[in-house]
C-alpha cells in the first residue's frame, strides 16, 4: 500500500532538484551540447551507455568522446568500421575498450541507415496494450546488437537476461520526457510506459520506501519500483527520477540538509 502522503514529499523534492542548473556534471550534459536533433538523440545513446562508474570519469570520458567526434550525426554518416576503430584506438572507459566504442558507432550507423533515426527504430517494437516499454526496449536493444559486429556488447546490454538495464531507460527518460531537465526530443513514445532507471542511489530510496524488497537492483525490482510511482502519479511514473537520484548522491555525501529531506522521505514510509 503506497502512502499518498510521499507524493507532496516527492512533488517538493521536484521542485527544488529538477532544475537545468543542477545538471551539470550528469552525463545529459552531453545532449544539450548540440542542437540538432538527429544529434541530440544519437548523443544521448553515446552518453547513456557510458553511463557508469564515478561521475567524474564517465565526464571524462565522454569528453574524449565528443571531442573527437563533434555533432555524432555527421561524424556516423561520414565513417566506417575502420575509421571508427582508429579513432578511439587509445580510449579506454573502465573495461570498455575503443574496439568497443567503435562498434557501438558502427551499430548507431547502421540503424540510422535502416530506420532514419532510433525513434524509428525504436517506434518498430511498438504494440497496443502493453503496460510498459520493456518489450520495444528489448527489441531495439536487439536490434542496436545485430548491427554490431560482435556477438556481445556490455555497452548495449540485453534487457531480457533480467538486468535493470538502467542506461538503456535513462535514454528514454531523456528522450521522452520534457521539462526543465529532461529534453524530450521524441513524440511517439507515452511517458506512462517508461520504466525508472534504477541506479544505486533510485534503488536505496525505493527499498527504503518499500517500494520493492528485493536485494539486488535488476529488472523485477525495476518494475515493482516503476509500479509503485505509477500508483503515485500514473501519468509520469518517472517524473522524480532525476531529483531522487540528485538527492540520493547528495545525500551519502556533507549535504546536511539533503540527509535531512532524504529522512523526512524515508519516514513516511514507517
Amino acid at each position: 500500500m503506497i502512502d499518498f502522503g510521499i507524493r507532496g514529499r516527492l512533488e517538493s523534492l521536484y521542485s527544488r532538484y529538477n532544475r537545468y542548473s543542477l545538471i551539470y556534471p550528469d552525463p545529459l550534459h552531453f545532449v544539450y551540447a548540440f542542437r540538432g536533433r538527429a544529434d541530440r538523440e544519437l548523443a544521448g545513446l553515446i552518453a547513456s551507455c557510458m553511463a557508469f562508474g564515478r561521475v567524474c570519469q564517465i565526464r571524462g570520458s565522454l569528453e574524449s568522446v565528443f571531442r573527437v567526434t563533434g555533432p555524432p550525426a555527421e561524424f556516423l554518416e561520414r565513417g566506417d568500421s575502420r575509421a571508427f576503430r582508429d579513432c578511439f584506438s587509445g580510449f579506454r572507459h573502465r573495461y570498455v575498450s575503443g574496439d568497443d566504442l567503435a562498434q557501438l558507432l558502427l551499430a548507431l550507423k547502421r540503424t540510422i541507415e535502416t530506420w532514419g533515426s532510433l525513434e524509428t527504430c525504436f517506434e518498430a517494437g511498438l504494440e497496443p496494450g502493453q503496460e510498459t516499454i520493456f518489450r520495444p526496449l528489448a527489441a531495439f536493444a536487439g536490434c542496436l546488437r545485430r548491427s554490431m559486429d560482435v556477438e556481445e556488447s556490455y555497452l548495449v546490454p540485453d534487457p531480457t537476461r533480467g538486468s535493470a538495464s538502467k542506461r538503456l531507460n535513462l535514454f528514454l527518460r531523456w528522450m521522452v520526457r520534457r521539462d526543465s531537465v529532461d529534453p524530450g526530443i521524441w513524440r511517439s513514445l507515452p511517458r506512462q510506459k517508461l520504466i525508472v532507471p534504477l541506479d544505486t542511489h533510485t534503488f536505496r530510496i525505493s527499498r527504503a520506501l518499500g517500494f520493492t524488497s528485493r536485494k539486488q537492483a535488476d529488472l523485477k525490482a525495476a518494475l515493482e519500483t516503476t509500479a509503485a510511482f505509477r500508483r503515485i502519479n500514473r501519468e509520469d511514473p518517472v517524473k522524480y527520477d532525476f531529483a531522487l537520484a540528485c538527492l540520493g548522491a547528495r545525500s551519502t555525501k556533507t549535504d546536511g540538509e539533503a540527509r535531512g529531506e532524504y529522512g523526512r522521505l524515508v519516514g513516511l514510509s514507517a
